[in-house]
């Protein structure tokens, strides 16, 4: 029977020897420097091994340390060699474990939706900010996948909640996997359509759109190392503002006088978005930075019919 430091080296010679995915070789603390949604698909690490193994033995992965010289039951060590090898083949850890953790809640995600990033909390703090000063009506995630973003703002909002809170995806699997984090964080309180960005949702109902869409290009040399995940969720035309187009043309007959829309886009987007926004007739045009100082988040007042 092998001992954690023994699993552990084993992974570690692995990596080593370059047995990494989407890539010649993983490397400690390896992350993609790129305008692409950023995850843990890019290189497996050390710390994979370590988040696998503490899982396949139910412990906390400050345990493996402690406890280094521990015989791994063969059931678990089992467990191990096989998630470990899915994330050496490239699958990403969240789609592995089943869960990700977005807005310090748990969200079951799987091949069908997009893992929720870190970045995203920025849009979901810029939708509570905006809130409070909009006239009544709906809110609406629109292309909600895994459900992250609506059941973060619900989550804020509480149970007393007055709006009518929707999330859309025009995929039917994704909506399974959203439906399953609204039962278990907010249930009751979020309605699921499916429909293709706005084509369901009723004109003159929402106050407050919501969405991060696609937002890169077909030809995007970093598409290999999200390839795991659904590339509708990643992709939108030659340019990566398909979608964008498509919500900031059709988003004004849905809004109810003075709504917003606000806009999750990637780093080097924001003046292409905000042109999209100008063009269309759209009012106080601003955009939010994350916390490295990159332009992320854009919004807008309806434009005057």
């Amino acid at each position: 029977m092998n001992t954690v430091a023994g699993v552990l080296a084993a992974a570690r010679e692995q990596l080593s020897r370059g047995r990494a995915p989407n890539g010649p070789a993983a490397t400690a603390g390896a992350a993609p420097a790129v305008d692409a949604p950023a995850d843990d698909a890019s290189a497996a690490t050390l710390l994979d091994a370590e988040v696998l193994l503490a899982t396949a033995l139910g412990r906390r992965r400050s345990w493996l340390r402690a406890f280094a010289e521990h015989a791994v039951p063969d059931v678990a060590e089992r467990q191990f060699d096989s998630w470990w090898q899915r994330r050496l083949g490239g699958e990403p850890l969240a789609y592995i474990l089943g869960h990700r953790e977005f807005w310090s809640l748990e969200f079951h995600v799987n091949a069908d939706v997009l893992i929720p990033r870190p970045d995203t909390e920025l849009l979901v703090e810029t939708a509570l900010a905006e809130l409070p000063a909009l006239p009544a009506g709906d809110v609406l995630d629109a292309g909600t996948g895994s459900g992250a973003i609506i059941v973060a703002i619900a989550s804020e909002l509480g149970a007393d909640n007055p709006r009518r809170l929707l999330a859309c995806d025009r995929s039917a699997a994704a909506l399974a996997v959203a439906a399953k984090n609204v039962a278990r964080h907010v249930p009751g309180r979020v309605t699921l359509i499916q429909s293709h960005w706005l084509d369901a949702i009723r004109d003159d109902s929402l106050a407050l759109l919501v969405a991060n869409p696609p937002y890169l290009a077909a030809d995007d040399p970093h598409l290999d190392a999200l390839a795991p995940e659904p590339r509708e969720a990643l992709v939108a035309g030659g340019d990566g503002l398909d979608d964008f187009r498509s919500l900031i043309v059709d988003a004004p007959r849905k809004l109810v006088a003075d709504g917003s829309i606000v806009l999750e886009h990637g780093m080097a987007q924001g003046p292409a978005v905000r042109a999209l926004l100008a063009s269309a007739g759209y009012r106080d045009i601003q955009t939010r930075e994350d916390l490295e100082h990159r332009e992320r988040v854009t919004l807008a007042r309806q434009p005057h019919s």
